[in-house]
């Protein structure tokens, strides 16, 4: 066992989707970089919670984010545009269409395998000579020292990295090592819900249209893929999920078909199925002096909105360019900037976010119907959309740079 020394400008634990989309951002800055991530997600079979069989909608204005920072082009070759979004709510009269070109863009957003996601986030990191990779390696200790705060990674064959730098950006996770560290408590809301998450294959083509379905049991997101296939993310009761995943092929496709009726044909075929808890997670402080919170450690949503992750990499855009206006990344008045800046949108896409859950989600009749009229009226409120459509695109509120396809220098 051997101890080495490094100094960095920032030090990013967790190398997942977030913490790498940050790493990237930050490379065009004249700034020394260390990501800690434990899984080698180049690794044949590496359980790299960020980069599994999962897919992921990726709005309008996250597309320019990543554009900007240099590796949509990469992931472009897996994705697929939605064109439209189609919502219903099964068994009632309301239904409601948001269109790409009504809102004069070439599409609402994009479905991009996650293990694409990390493919190229990571060649990206690869090729960035201020970025240094510390994986596989887990945290085992963070000081804050005032001017700087002091790290200890520990890799997996025991050797340990200590490392120095102005500020940390904790990317690890709903189960948050960095704050476990620090003492900071996340306030979660458990859903009692489960998503079941597949690909699947139906008998008419998906012509990238995304489907946004209610059903009384949770909602069901049939989103378009390559090769004309979906992504399925069916949000079903936890003590139902078991059950649900032991069914058979032929079991699951003639449940589904009955919750999604036939706008897709008949529903031919489903492949592995995997699942995921859901619950709302807030972490009761995203920054402290040289510690920044980001990604799932701050905030997790439900997958109901599909946002989760564009709010994510709004964090990441602002967080980032925030770093390149100040001579000291870590300094409590910068932290407090990035920190203010952002309130606004987290607390607007989660507070939405938890209300579809919750009107969707309510048995009353009375809840049932106001919630079909208010569908009914939304497609019939141009206006309206528009605005929804808007935000969910990540086109919103006080944009970062890199959101409106700036540099950060």
């Amino acid at each position: 066992m051997h101890a080495e020394e490094k100094d960095f400008a920032v030090i990013i634990v967790g190398g997942g989707m977030v913490g790498a989309s940050l790493a990237v951002a930050l490379a065009s800055l004249p700034l020394r970089i260390a990501v800690i991530e434990a899984f080698d997600p180049r690794k044949r079979g590496a359980p790299q919670p960020s980069y599994d069989d999962r897919s992921t909608a990726i709005a309008n204005g996250s597309k320019q984010i990543l554009e900007t920072i240099g590796v949509w082009e990469d992931m472009a070759k897996d994705a697929t545009a939605i064109s439209a979004i189609h919502i219903s709510d099964r068994g009632r009269f309301g239904m409601s269409r948001i269109n790409a070109h009504e809102e004069n863009v070439p599409a609402l957003g994009y479905v991009v395998p996650n293990r694409a996601i990390g493919r190229s986030l990571w060649a990206a990191l690869g090729a960035c000579p201020n970025i240094q990779m510390f994986c596989p390696a887990r945290l085992e200790s963070l000081v804050n020292e005032g001017d700087t705060v002091k790290v200890t990674v520990k890799d997996e064959d025991g050797n340990i990295a200590n490392l120095q730098g102005r500020l940390v950006a904790a990317a690890d996770g709903a189960q948050s090592v960095v704050r476990k560290i620090l003492g900071i408590d996340a306030t979660v809301r458990d859903y009692g819900q489960t998503a079941i998450i597949s690909n699947v294959s139906t008998e008419k083509p998906h012509r990238n249209i995304a489907y946004e379905r209610f059903t009384d049991n949770g909602p069901m997101a049939v989103l378009p893929m390559t090769e004309g296939r979906s992504a399925l993310v069916w949000t079903v009761p936890s003590e139902q999920a078991e059950e649900i995943l032991q069914m058979d092929d032929p079991q699951i496709l003639e449940r589904l078909q009955e919750l999604f009726g036939y706008r897709l044909g008949h529903w031919q075929k489903i492949g592995s199925r995997a699942s995921y808890p859901l619950s709302m997670i807030k972490s009761k402080e995203q920054t402290r002096h040289r510690v920044a919170i980001i990604g799932n450690a701050a905030h997790g949503l439900h997958p109901i909105a599909g946002q989760g992750f564009n709010l994510s990499l709004r964090d990441v855009a602002g967080l980032a360019e925030v770093i390149a206006g100040a001579d000291d990344p870590g300094d409590r008045q910068v932290l407090e900037k990035y920190r203010r800046w952002r309130a606004a949108d987290q607390a607007r896409v989660m507070n939405f976010t938890d209300a579809l859950v919750r009107v969707f989600g309510n048995p009353l009749s009375s809840v049932q119907a106001v919630r079909n009229l208010g569908l009914v009226m939304f497609d019939l409120l141009p206006g309206g959309k528009s605005l929804l459509a808007r935000h969910t695109m990540g086109r919103g509120g006080d944009l970062p740079r890199l959101a409106r396809g700036v540099p950060l220098q």
